[in-house]
C-alpha cells in the first residue's frame, strides 16, 4: 500500500458488508485524523503523496479491528460530543448526535439561570454531565451511574475538561435507599436504557455487540421501568417548578409522556431531534 487512495479503497472492499459507502468514507477520515494529528477537513483522497509502512500498518491494524464490527470510538478510544473530545470504552455508550440535541436544549432553557443544581442519571461516558456543566458554569452538577467502570472513564474526562463534578456510584432503582431526604434539584436529566428485546434485530452489530447492555436495554414487559423511577425521584427530590428532560423511545413516546403526566408533572411536552424523530421529553414539577 503505497497511496491514501488504495488503502481507502481498501476499506470500502472490506467494510462493504457492514456499512454503506459514504460511511465507511467517513471511518477512513476518522482514521486518518486520528493517525496523522491532521484535520480530515484538508484531506484529499487523490493526494498523490506517498504513505510510509508504519502508518500503512496501523491503517491496516484498525480496518481489521473495524471489520470485527467494533466500534471505531472504542477502537479509537475516544468520541467527539458537543465540542469535546471524551474518552470511551466498551463500559460506556458511544454519545450520539441525537443527545447533543438534548443537552443544547438544556442548555438554551437554562443558561439564564443564576445557579441550578443537576443531576444526571446514568451517566455513562459523563458526556451529558460534563457537556452541562461546561455550558453552564453556574450549575453544581452531579452524575450518577450503577457502573464502576463507567464512572472511572466519566471521572477522567470530567478532569480532562478541568470540570468539578459530584461522582455518585448508586443503583437509580434504588433511589430512595440513597438519596438524602433534604438533597433538592432545579434539573434532572437522563438516557436511561429504553431499547426492548424485539428491536435488537434492527440494530447493526457495532451496537448489539459492543455496548453495554446494561446501558441500552429493559424487559420487554417493563419498556418504562426507569422512566417511572426517576421521575418517582424526581416528585421527592425536584424543587418546586424544577425541570425533568429525557431521552426517549421514539415507538414509546406517548406511553412515556402519559407516565409522566399520570406522575403530576406538568408541561409535559415531546420533543422531536433533527430527524423528525419522537426523541426527548420534557416536564416541569409543581408542588
Amino acid at each position: 500500500m503505497k497511496y491514501y487512495r488504495e488503502i481507502a479503497n481498501l476499506y470500502q472492499e472490506r467494510l462493504q458488508h457492514l456499512y454503506p459507502e459514504g460511511e465507511i468514507k467517513q471511518l477512513f477520515l476518522m482514521v486518518y485524523a486520528h493517525l496523522t494529528d491532521k484535520k480530515a477537513i484538508y484531506f484529499n483522497l487523490d493526494s498523490v503523496s506517498e504513505v510510509d509502512a508504519e502508518l500503512a500498518d496501523s491503517f491496516i491494524a484498525i480496518l481489521e479491528d473495524l471489520m470485527t464490527a467494533r466500534p471505531i470510538q472504542h477502537i479509537l478510544g475516544v468520541a467527539d460530543f458537543y465540542g469535546m473530545r471524551l474518552q470511551v470504552n466498551e463500559h460506556t455508550l458511544i454519545p450520539r448526535p441525537e443527545t447533543e440535541e438534548l443537552v443544547d436544549y438544556i442548555v438554551k432553557k437554562h443558561q439564564n439561570q443564576k445557579t441550578i443544581t443537576l443531576l444526571d442519571v446514568g451517566t455513562g461516558s459523563g458526556c451529558i454531565a460534563i457537556a452541562l456543566k461546561k455550558h453552564l458554569p453556574q450549575a453544581d452538577v452531579f452524575a450518577m451511574d450503577i457502573s464502576r467502570e463507567a464512572l472511572e472513564i466519566a471521572k477522567e474526562n470530567a478532569k480532562a475538561q478541568q470540570l468539578h463534578i459530584h461522582f455518585i456510584h448508586a443503583d437509580i432503582l434504588e433511589w430512595d435507599a440513597f438519596m438524602q431526604p433534604e438533597q433538592q434539584f432545579d434539573v434532572i436529566v437522563s438516557n436511561p436504557p429504553y431499547i426492548t428485546p424485539k428491536e435488537q434485530a434492527t440494530m447493526h452489530q457495532n451496537v448489539l455487540f459492543f455496548e453495554p447492555h446494561q446501558a441500552l436495554f429493559v424487559e420487554e414487559h417493563t419498556p418504562l421501568l426507569f422512566y417511572d423511577n426517576i421521575s418517582e425521584m424526581g416528585k421527592k427530590h425536584l424543587k418546586p417548578n424544577g425541570m425533568l428532560y429525557f431521552e426517549i423511545n421514539q415507538y414509546l413516546a406517548k406511553e412515556t409522556a402519559g407516565l409522566i403526566e399520570k406522575k403530576g408533572y406538568h408541561t409535559v411536552k415531546v420533543l422531536q431531534d433533527i430527524n423528525y424523530v419522537d426523541r426527548m421529553l420534557s416536564a416541569k414539577w409543581y408542588t
